[in-house]
């Protein structure tokens, strides 16, 4: 007699992927605090936040955030977002497709009269702009896909990087339709 004892099988691992949220809110004291309390309290990593009014008239702000999660817990943080007021809608642009997402980046270099054409040369191939030259270094400003800054802030390294500052992203759908 045979005894095989048959055990279901164990659920795939979900992967962990990033995704941006565009979130539109009340422009008004302690929203902000609020939605990245929510992040804290619950153990959710913010890697971009970036936050501006929008709509004058109405007061509305717009926070874009990009974190990571299994598909799973993205859905929870959408959940969790919608439920708090004064939040008027969550966007998932990652899923919702169609979204063109931007940084900027600023990058000062070390580099003097010598070393500036090498560095000049690297910043143009990438499309990155001078915006401030002194005796002892550059500074740029980058705009694109995070991945392009990435690769501009790598290129520049070994070539006497100083400082970056980054804005973090912004996201936007293509098409006629807005939020």
């Amino acid at each position: 007699m045979n005894t095989t004892t048959h055990y279901p099988a164990a659920p795939a691992a979900q992967s962990i992927e990033a995704h941006t949220l565009s979130v539109i809110v009340d422009n008004e004291p302690g929203v902000l605090a609020r939605v990245i309390g929510l992040f804290s309290g619950r153990g959710y990593n913010i890697d971009s936040l970036t936050v501006s009014e929008t709509e004058h008239q109405k007061h509305l702000s717009r926070i874009t955030i990009v974190t990571r999660g299994t598909p799973m817990v993205i859905e929870q943080i959408k959940n969790q977002l919608e439920r708090l007021v004064p939040i008027h809608r969550v966007v998932d642009m990652t899923v919702a497709g169609r979204s063109i997402e931007r940084e900027l980046a600023m990058v000062k270099v070390a580099a003097d009269a010598q070393k500036r054409p090498e560095v000049q040369k690297v910043a143009d191939a990438l499309g990155a702009r001078m915006i401030d030259e002194s005796a002892g270094g550059v500074i740029f400003e980058i705009t694109g896909g995070s991945d392009k800054i990435e690769q501009f802030i790598g290129q520049m390294l070994p070539l006497g990087l100083i400082e970056v500052s980054r804005t973090g992203i912004v996201a936007i759908a293509r098409g006629a339709e807005g939020m």
